[in-house]
């Protein structure tokens, strides 16, 4: 028999010679184990684990890559990679005592697809192979309720990330001054997650939803740290290298380091080709502020909060501001903030307008009447009147009947004028709602 850790509690496991599966005597979970043929396969095994443990989640995964590329047939590690890909913690179950999964790294991708999964199948025996399926099944349902979840959260412009407490359990000044910075965003408008403010409501519940949906949805993530111990511990870590390769698949997105106190050449190698920002120097929030404001430069970033969760009130302001770029005549940034509007309240009446007249490049309903648009077959219309007061709903009919009727007028100006083509064009559209007078217009153009 060979000495083991189990991979939940870390007991030692008494593992029978042959077995792919052993039951662990401390926290009596049954698990399955590796072949452990070669003393150097044990001990990688043994240092996989123990990282993993720790949730130092990216560290355990480059040694079960070690194992699968020196052992291709080791199912084991194959499951190793990945419960690291997901971010997989045993915790004790306070109902029964048993340890069960918790996840610290979802994905929008089933675990049923992942290709290391299949790979753990393959190469497992009967017995060991059923444990796999039955555990994925547990982390599937942990991934998809913490999905469900976030599909809840409203989006997130910056994410920042630090270490918030000290071995001795006190505040950090890394934490301190991502309050600082925190308090300048928020004042300039922009939806900010910072876990000590962000998650103060979230008391008793799994913190990994929330996480998940910020570090999806925020455009430009903030890394604070004081030390390279700091930027290195384990749930810091967690969260700038998500992002990281979150970066990886999207390029709009950016990480920023900031740093105070130690040299940049001190920070994780991974930000080595990442323009850093030393917080110490005099103005320095100023200057993050105007490189954030030159990131989130596209017209989508809101300029106010969510109001005490006002969803509503929040889409009245970027409406707002959608109207303000109609008249400027600026109707792609127009569009990006009634988009916006109506992520955070679908049936924003006022935003779907908005929309309908950014479509036909028009800055009011009454030079949309004017503009010889055959505008009630666009979606926007379509679900504007599907949402739409039944005042409004009365006025854009009429509008529509309006603009059928502008809509003759202009093309019989253009056949006076003998624009052939433009009536032509204009006869066309009249056909879809008048086949008289479409064909005969369409008669004379010839």
């Amino acid at each position: 028999m060979t000495a083991f850790k189990c991979k939940m509690c870390g007991g030692d496991l008494k593992i029978i010679e042959g077995s792919s599966v052993c039951q662990c005597e401390y926290c009596r979970t049954k698990q399955t184990v590796p072949r452990l043929d070669s003393e150097k396969k044990a001990n990688l095994f043994s240092r996989a684990n123990r990282l993993r443990i720790a949730c130092e989640f990216d560290k355990a995964y480059g040694v079960y890559e070690s194992i699968v590329g020196e052992f291709p047939e080791e199912a084991e590690a194959y499951w190793g990679l990945v419960l690291c890909k997901f971010g997989i913690e045993y915790v004790d179950d306070p109902k029964t005592a048993r340890k069960i999964p918790t996840c610290h790294r979802s994905s929008f991708d089933s675990i049923f697809d992942d290709v290391n999964y299949d790979m753990a199948l393959e190469n497992s025996d009967t017995e060991a192979k059923e444990l796999y399926r039955q555990e994925a099944k547990v982390i599937e349902d942990i991934r998809r309720g913490i999905i469900e979840i976030s599909s809840h959260e409203a989006p997130y412009d910056i994410f920042i990330c630090y270490k918030e407490t000290d071995e001795k359990g006190e505040r950090t000044i890394d934490s301190v001054i991502a309050q600082d910075v925190y308090d300048a965003l928020t004042r300039k408008g922009y939806r900010v997650f910072f876990a000590r403010i962000s998650l103060e409501d979230k008391l008793g519940r799994e913190y990994e939803p929330y996480i998940f949906s910020a570090l999806h949805s925020a455009k430009v993530m903030l890394a604070f740290g004081t030390s390279y111990e700091r930027y290195n511990a384990v749930w810091v870590k967690n969260e700038w290298s998500r992002f990281l390769k979150l970066m990886e698949q999207d390029s709009d997105k950016a990480l920023i380091p900031c740093y105070k106190g130690i040299d940049a050449y001190d920070m994780p190698r991974e930000f080595v080709k990442l323009q850093a920002q030393d917080m110490g120097k005099v103005g320095a929030i100023q200057d993050l502020l105007r490189g954030i404001e030159k990131l989130i430069s596209s017209g989508s970033a809101p300029t106010v909060t969510v109001p005490n969760g006002d969803l509503d009130a929040f889409a009245d302001s970027l409406s707002e501001r959608g109207y303000a770029f109609l008249e400027d005549r600026d109707f792609d940034k127009a569009r990006d903030f009634f988009d916006k509007a109506t992520d955070y309240s679908p049936k924003h009446e006022n935003a779907l307008l908005g929309k309908l007249l950014a479509e036909y490049h028009v800055t009011s309903v009454e030079e949309l009447k004017n503009s010889g648009e055959f505008f009630d077959e666009s979606i926007n219309y379509s679900v504007l009147m599907g949402a739409a007061s039944p005042k409004l709903k009365k006025e854009m009919q009429a509008f529509v009947s309006n603009s059928k009727d502008n809509l003759k007028r202009l093309a019989n100006e253009a056949l006076e004028q003998s624009l052939w083509a433009l009536a032509e064009s204009r006869f066309s559209k009249i056909l879809k709602f008048d086949e008289e007078s479409g064909l005969i217009g369409l008669l004379l153009c010839e």
